[in-house]
């Protein structure tokens, strides 16, 4: 048979997924049926094999994730080198009288050459092996896992909130969420299983010791009872054949510990592996090298200690430290020629002033200080400016028009970790960040305190602490919402472009939607600008939609609603009123969801009735509403919608459409979480419950005054 055919035979069995069946039929066949002593060396040299496989694998491997198997692996392996232990004890004790290589070479060589021919010697190696496995590495390592298994799991609920924030921020997508979800719950699901993987290693390294006495006396037994051999030529062949029998075990079982140590014990998140973590750790530094050869040196000096020895280490560590020096030193040069190239090109040629030297403002600004310069370069693995444009992308998707680009740029007049936003030129919100650090967000329930520097989330004013990385699991255990710098920066962007998205949208973004709804509906747009509408009343409707928190997303409702009602006025207010009757159902929905009723507020009648003539005076030129009244409504508003907002529903103040748009602009800013409609803003299909009326107190005041 060919390669060839081999390899395709592989293939195949690959393919129709027998690969896990035929290993278990093997290690059955092993257990069951009598091997030759040929079969023997070749599993036990495949034994040792895959054990460094495994081993090597786990070293060259980013992550633990890299490598999920690993638990199954360890049982499967484990399973096979007892089977190798079972069908080595039947070859041992059956013809272990026929001399040394009748159980196979690979276990008299452990025997005779490995521990030189002495059994007493193989006793005292596998001794300190079986120590080392099970005392040392094995329940070290089953104990790190434990730990690891549990921490992993009360981390669970923190990681999920991070990724939450991101995605409500538009710094990932929904398939990444997905994706990141799943990691977080491979990553629990592995360490639960490394923690159980751990006692088969552990059993594993019992049995061996069990199986090591069961043979030697088995050995005895048989030479001497049933094989006429004395208890001394008895016990110099079995004995050894059994000690070289468990130190063929013993080897796989401690590279097997070895990684398996290695894998729970490992650095979650670095993106290298455990050799590329060592050289760069632990001799980066030539000033440790230098302090250490320095000792060496001076141990070697001592008279009676092994000079030489000393010495020669000493001279490999001075080696060692002057390479690492000059590596140093060369990537200082090379950052200090790239730093230096812009310089060398000469003074700019001083040209004659244009208007092209008088830049319009920014309409989104972004300025730094100078500690906070890597968080946008990418060069140096910034990642601000890649998730900026994920909340532009979903503020756009969501909004429905683009957000403009976002110009970034330092600024030395700020504090070193200070940044400012800027709209049309106007600070409109700063903040203070460490870069270093990591945000550690109280979203309302936490089970403990955090060391490190208290402060207050940019975005939304909820107490936080900025807490070393170290302690970003602790504090995703406790409750915590841990975002890094970036991802606050990000997310009060975000936040105040949603609050502000009206003053980003004008008159070449309204041409754009309107350019792009005339691919489908070119007639729709032909009759309502400028047949019907001006551009300049258009504007204004959906500006004013969108300061009103409405998405124009539904463009073609809006056109045809404009189109039926500007031809009876082209007043903006009266427009928005009639926009927001035909979106009706989407505000209610981005309010209340699904839900087929409608918890609502409203204003007592006659207080209603007072508002209307208070505005119609206001119109005529009156002295409009009492601030008495004003001031009293505002604080029973304020104190109902508490009581709603602690019940865990939403706030709707239900009014008529004549005193919705001043009430709405009223209580903005006082009560933001407060949602103010019009009766025709309520679809047919949505039932209402009145859960509070608003105006009792504010008309005893009107009266009094």
């Amino acid at each position: 048979m060919d390669m060839a055919k081999i390899s395709a035979f592989f293939r195949n069995v690959s393919s129709l997924g027998l690969g896990a069946p035929l290993v278990i039929v093997m290690i059955l066949a092993m257990i069951i049926l009598p091997l030759p002593p040929f079969l023997l060396d070749l599993f036990f040299t495949f034994n040792i094999a895959f054990s460094l496989i495994i081993l090597l694998v786990v070293l060259y491997t980013m992550k633990p994730l890299e490598f999920a198997v690993f638990p199954t692996i360890i049982l499967v392996s484990t399973l096979l080198r007892l089977a190798l232990n079972v069908a080595s004890t039947r070859v041992v004790l059956l013809k272990g009288h026929e001399g040394g290589d009748a159980a196979g070479k690979v276990i008299e060589a452990f025997g005779s050459f490995v521990i030189g021919g002495n059994f007493a010697v193989g006793l005292v190696v596998f001794a300190i092996l079986v120590v080392i496995n099970f005392v040392v590495v094995t329940k070290g390592a089953g104990r790190v896992a434990e730990v690891g298994a549990r921490f992993t799991l009360d981390a669970m609920p923190g990681k999920q909130m991070a990724i939450d924030a991101d995605l409500n921020s538009g710094l990932i997508t929904q398939e990444q969420a997905k994706a990141r979800r799943e990691e977080i719950a491979a990553e629990a699901d592995f360490y639960g299983s490394m923690d159980g993987a751990s006692k088969f290693v552990r059993g594993d390294a019992i049995a061996g010791i069990i199986i090591l006495f069961v043979n030697v006396i088995g050995g005895l037994a048989i030479g001497v009872g049933q094989h006429d051999m004395s208890f001394a030529d008895a016990g110099e062949v079995y004995v050894l054949l059994t000690i070289g029998d468990g130190l063929v075990a013993q080897i796989p079982a401690l590279l097997l510990s070895t990684a398996s140590a290695i894998v729970v014990t490992r650095v979650r998140g670095s993106d290298q592996n455990v050799g590329n973590q060592v050289a760069s750790q632990l001799f980066d530094d030539p000033k440790v090298l230098l302090i250490t050869a320095a000792v060496m040196g001076m141990l070697g000096i001592i008279p009676g200690m092994p000079n030489m020895v000393f010495i020669l280490l000493s001279a490999m560590l001075l080696a060692a430290a002057w390479m690492i020096r000059q590596r140093h030193q060369k990537e200082a040069v090379e950052r200090d020629r790239v730093d230096a190239l812009p310089s060398e090109q000469g003074p700019p040629e001083i040209k004659e002033l244009g208007w092209d030297d008088v830049q319009p403002v920014d309409m989104i600004g972004l300025e730094v200080g100078y500690r906070l310069i890597p968080l946008v370069d990418k060069n140096q693995g910034g990642q601000l400016m890649s998730r900026i444009k994920g909340v532009r992308k979903k503020l756009s998707q969501e909004l429905g028009f683009l957000i403009p680009s976002v110009h970034i740029r330092d600024n030395l007049d700020l504090a070193p970790t200070q940044y400012r936003i800027s709209l049309q030129g106007v600070t409109v919100g700063e903040a203070e960040i460490f870069p270093d650090l990591e945000l550690a967000i109280n979203p309302g329930q936490v089970f403990g305190e955090l060391s490190g520097q208290p402060c207050k989330d940019p975005a939304f004013g909820l107490d936080a602490v900025w807490i070393d990385p170290s302690l970003k699991d602790h504090a995703q255990t406790l409750g915590y919402t841990v975002v890094d710098p970036s991802t606050v920066v990000a997310t009060h962007l975000s936040h105040l472009l949603q609050e502000h998205a009206y003053e980003l949208f004008g008159y070449e973004e309204a041409q754009q939607i309107l350019d792009n709804l005339a691919k489908v509906a070119p007639k729709l747009v032909e009759d309502l600008v400028p047949k019907t509408l001006p551009l300049g009343v258009v504007v204004k409707v959906l500006q004013n939609l969108l300061q009103e928190g409405i998405p124009i997303r539904d463009i073609r409702t809006i056109a045809e609603t404009l189109a039926e009602y500007g031809a009876k006025s082209q007043d903006p207010d009266m427009l928005t009123s009639a926009v927001r009757a035909a979106l009706g159902r989407s505000i209610v929905h981005e309010i209340n969801g699904v839900e087929p009723e409608l918890a609502v507020m409203t204003l007592d009648p006659e207080l209603e009735r007072i508002l209307q003539q208070s505005l119609q005076t206001a119109t005529e030129g009156g002295a409009g509403l009492e601030p008495g009244l004003a001031e009293q409504m505002l604080k029973s508003l304020e104190e109902t919608v508490q009581r709603i907002e602690m019940e865990g529903k939403p706030a709707v103040l239900l009014v008529s459409s004549y005193v919705r748009p001043w009430l709405a602009r009223f209580v903005r800013h006082s009560i933001p979480g407060l949602h103010v409609l019009a009766y025709n803003e309520i679809p047919q299909d949505k039932q209402i419950r009145v859960i509070s009326t608003v105006g009792q107190q504010a008309q005893s005041v009107e009266e009094a005054q």
